[in-house]
């Protein structure tokens, strides 16, 4: 397969993927930010962090369905999954109490298959960043003119 095929696919499983989470959040955003508001590293910003969350999600969304700021989707789309993952890892290291604001599917995981979905993602926005990278077709080449 061509690499931008692998770079599209990966761009497509993130939309997928804050999409679902996203609108999720939103249609149990009572639940939501209720869950946020236990937890001990956010409750002083469990407002603030029930809409910021899911629209971040929906601007990287928009980030990786426009090809000319794929690149920023990929690396906004490795960093969400990245403090996502350092979130779950401090929650676990260090609380006694660990809240679960996800939703759907995600609600139904455990914490290490929680965590090895996060790592799966933060891997393959990786991925799609080298991919992306070692690709032509993320800039115009301009010729100088002869003077």
């Amino acid at each position: 397969m061509k690499r931008k095929t692998f770079v599209d696919i990966i761009a497509y499983l993130f939309i997928v993927l804050f999409i679902y989470a996203s609108v999720n959040k939103l249609m149990d955003y009572e639940n939501f930010s209720a869950e946020l508001g236990k937890s001990p590293l956010l409750t002083a910003f469990a407002g603030w962090v029930a809409w910021g969350i899911p629209a971040i999600e929906l601007a990287v969304v928009v980030l990786l369905t426009v090809p000319k700021w794929i690149l920023v989707g990929f690396y906004a789309a490795f960093s969400l999954m990245t403090m996502f993952t350092a979130y779950i890892i401090a929650i676990l290291k260090f609380s006694d109490f660990i809240p679960c604001s996800c939703g759907g599917v995600l609600q139904s995981m455990n914490w290490d298959q929680h965590l090895v979905f996060n790592i799966f993602f933060i891997v393959l926005g990786f991925i799609g960043i080298l991919l992306y990278e070692a690709d032509d077709h993320k800039t115009v080449k301009v010729q100088p003119v002869a003077a």
